[in-house]
Parts: C-alpha cells; sequence; structure tokens
C-alpha cells in the first residue's frame, strides 16, 4: 500500500509539473538576467528542493571523473592523495526555461542550496583532505532541464599492496560512489558515454605515483554494503618507484655484502684491517636497513625485505666467521714441528704423506672462499630477482 500511494504521489507531480512548465514556457523574453530566469524557476510554489525530479522511471546520473593530481604515497601506511573533478549530470524537467531566452545555460552556482543536487558519498577511500566541503566549480542549467554539476575532490586513498612481495608489488586503490539516501529504484548512476576508464587532465601532475593502469565499473554486488543501492567504483592500481629502491636498499647492500668479501684476499693475519672491514660492513648495514625499515608498515608474514635483509646479513656473519676460523687455524701449533714453507704446494706435502702446515690450510680456506661466497650470493641474487618478477607478473595476470 505504501508503495502505491508513493506511485500516485509522484505521477500527480509529473502532471503538475508538466502543466506549469507549458504554462510558464513563454514568460522569459529576451534581457533577463539569467538570475531572474532562475529566480523564477525555482520560486517556492513551483519548485521544491527536496523532492526528486519527476521523471517516469529511476533519475539516472551520469557520471565522470578527470583526474587532476596524483599525489607521493606514504609507504607505511599504504595512502595515495588523489585530486580530480567529479561532474554529474541529470535531467529536471522542473528546470525547463523558453527559448526565447539568450542563454544557452544558466549559471546557477550562487542558487546552489536552493536547487536539488545528487546526495553523493564516497565510500571505501580512506579520508578527506581537509577543506572536507568540496570546491565547486559549476552548475549549469541548460534549456531542456539538463544540469551539469562539476565540483573538485581531494582524497587520501587507503590502497591494498601484497606487502608479501613489497617493493615488487603494485597497489590497487579503489573508490566508490553512491547516493546516502535514495535505493537503486530512485537513482541510478551510470557512467558517463560508457566509459571504461578515467580521463585524465593534459596538465597531470604524478609525484612519485606511477598509475598503470586504471577502470571504471559498477561496484559488485559482494563488495557493496547495501545491495539496493546504485554504485560506481574507480579503481587504480599504481606501481612503486623500482628504481628508488634499488638506489636506496639493493645496491648499498650489494656493495656492503661484497666489501665483506674483500677480507678473502687480504693476509690471514691482517687482524685489524679484516676485523675492521667485516664489523663496518655489519653495522653500515645494519643502519642502512633500519632506517629504511623504519618507514615500512610492520606486518607478521615474511616479506621479500625480509628475507633480503635476511640472506645479506647472513652473507657479512659468515665471511666475519670465515676470519675467525682462518685466524684460529693459522694459529695452531703445527704436528710433528712441520716447518711452513710458502712456495710449497699442499700436494707436495700430500704425496709426502705429512699433514699440511696449519697457515697452509688457513691460505687453503681463503682460496675457497673467494670462489664459493661471491658464487653462492649471486646465486641468490638471481634467484631473489627473478622470484619476486615472477610473482609480480602472475599477481597482473590473475
Amino acid at each position: 500500500m505504501g508503495q502505491q500511494s508513493w506511485m500516485l504521489v509522484r505521477m500527480a507531480t509529473i502532471f503538475f509539473v508538466t502543466n506549469q512548465t507549458l504554462a510558464l514556457s513563454d514568460i522569459f523574453e529576451e534581457g533577463k538576467s539569467d538570475k531572474e530566469i532562475l529566480d523564477n524557476l525555482l520560486k517556492a510554489t513551483r519548485y521544491d528542493k527536496r523532492l526528486l525530479p519527476p521523471v517516469r522511471e529511476s533519475l539516472t546520473v551520469n557520471v565522470s571523473v578527470l583526474l587532476l593530481s596524483l599525489a607521493s604515497p606514504d609507504e607505511s601506511s599504504l595512502k595515495y592523495e588523489v585530486e580530480f573533478l567529479l561532474q554529474q549530470q541529470w535531467y529536471d524537467p522542473r528546470l525547463k526555461y523558453s527559448n526565447q531566452s539568450q542563454y544557452d545555460y544558466l549559471n546557477a552556482i550562487h542558487h546552489h542550496s536552493d536547487i536539488w543536487i545528487p546526495d553523493t558519498y564516497f565510500i571505501m577511500h580512506g579520508d578527506f583532505k581537509d577543506p572536507i566541503i568540496p570546491m565547486h566549480f559549476s552548475l549549469r542549467i541548460y534549456r531542456n532541464g539538463s544540469v551539469n554539476y562539476l565540483m573538485r575532490r581531494h582524497l587520501i586513498l587507503s590502497c591494498q599492496g601484497s606487502l608479501n612481495i613489497f617493493p615488487f608489488d603494485d597497489p590497487t586503490c579503489t573508490f566508490s560512489m553512491e547516493s546516502i539516501s535514495y535505493e537503486m529504484t530512485a537513482i541510478k548512476y551510470v557512467w558517463k558515454n560508457d566509459e571504461d576508464v578515467l580521463r585524465k587532465s593534459p596538465s597531470l601532475m604524478t609525484l612519485n605515483a606511477y598509475l598503470i593502469n586504471n577502470s571504471t565499473l559498477v561496484c559488485p554486488i559482494k563488495s557493496s554494503w547495501r545491495g539496493n543501492y546504485s554504485c560506481l567504483m574507480v579503481e587504480l592500481i599504481f606501481t612503486r618507484d623500482r628504481a628508488f629502491y634499488f638506489t636506496t636498499v639493493f645496491i648499498p647492500g650489494i656493495i656492503l655484502v661484497t666489501s665483506s668479501f674483500i677480507t678473502f684476499w687480504l693476509e690471514w693475519n691482517a687482524v685489524p684491517a679484516r676485523v675492521m672491514i667485516g664489523v663496518t660492513t655489519m653495522l653500515n648495514f645494519f643502519t642502512t636497513s633500519n632506517g629504511f625499515r623504519s618507514t615500512l608498515p610492520v606486518v607478521s608474514n615474511l616479506t621479500a625485505m625480509n628475507v633480503w635483509d635476511g640472506v645479506c646479513m647472513c652473507f657479512i656473519y659468515a665471511s666475519l666467521l670465515e676470519f675467525v676460523c682462518v685466524n684460529y687455524v693459522g694459529r695452531k701449533r703445527p704436528l710433528h714441528n712441520i716447518v711452513y714453507r710458502p712456495a710449497e704446494n699442499i700436494l707436495t706435502q700430500v704425496r709426502k704423506k705429512e699433514p699440511p702446515h696449519p697457515i697452509r690450510v688457513a691460505k687453503t680456506i681463503d682460496v675457497i672462499a673467494r670462489i664459493t661466497f661471491p658464487t653462492a650470493f649471486a646465486i641468490f641474487l638471481i634467484f631473489f630477482f627473478y622470484h619476486y618478477k615472477s610473482f609480480t607478473n602472475i599477481t597482473h595476470e590473475d
């Protein structure tokens, strides 16, 4: 019964407004200002902004978004700042005006509070950047009653990234728009001209925010918290500045690890030099790693950065242990008072069936380390970057 009563009231309103429009179709003569025309159109006796525009079916609101700027991301919270123009167009037969007027459209921005406007709000986005009140750019009313409303919005988007492969992931940011009070039977939001991607301003500014893909779509039912409301969604896919991470994390890490391998080419008994190199590289790696990690979000699962830091630290620490082992072996007393001869090959001693001199063993360990440590680290680098690059490609395909 309630639904039938609402339909009868709506039909009566349409009939009344149609008659009023015909009666007032020729009152606006040439020379009338847009303010005078709007004052007549918006008289309380013929226009009520609390009521939906009287159309036969649900009111269609055409929406389009023009990107203006993309700001630098906050790695610790996975948030991006996006500034854009939001354009909404709809038809209100109560606002038709005579063709005798010289205006193709009326500038109604100063009548903003007197005109019915869709109560569009944003969901699943993050925060508004101050000021919360949107900056209105234009509000135009055309002869046939169509309304074009343009405003600027500045959102701080909460994004979803795969932190297990950080910084090789591509964060996805979404925000949605729907009416706060009108269900789908009353208002339907559609993308203007069926646009499937966002329009970009020719002067689009990107500050360390690399947008690689975007799409405009209707909100899936499973992701909409109110399924009986018309909803539109924008999806933005960003990529991180890989060059930044290579220059601040990976390349310095490679330099520090390979620097720790220099000790293998020093004399086994060069204690001050080998200790200084080992300890210095370890402290420097701790400092750079902790300084960078302080800006990242804290997660419980294993991430690519955990793997990188752990393996690099193991190599640096292993090179320090190698020196300890070499120094310990080299200082042992030789069996049977064997004299160390620098020119003598270890194979010669084997033929003589004599145990090798400790110094000879220490030098042999250094020679083996010169080959095994760089080779093992090179294998790790190939596996690390290939693995996470492959993981990124699989994520894009999904």
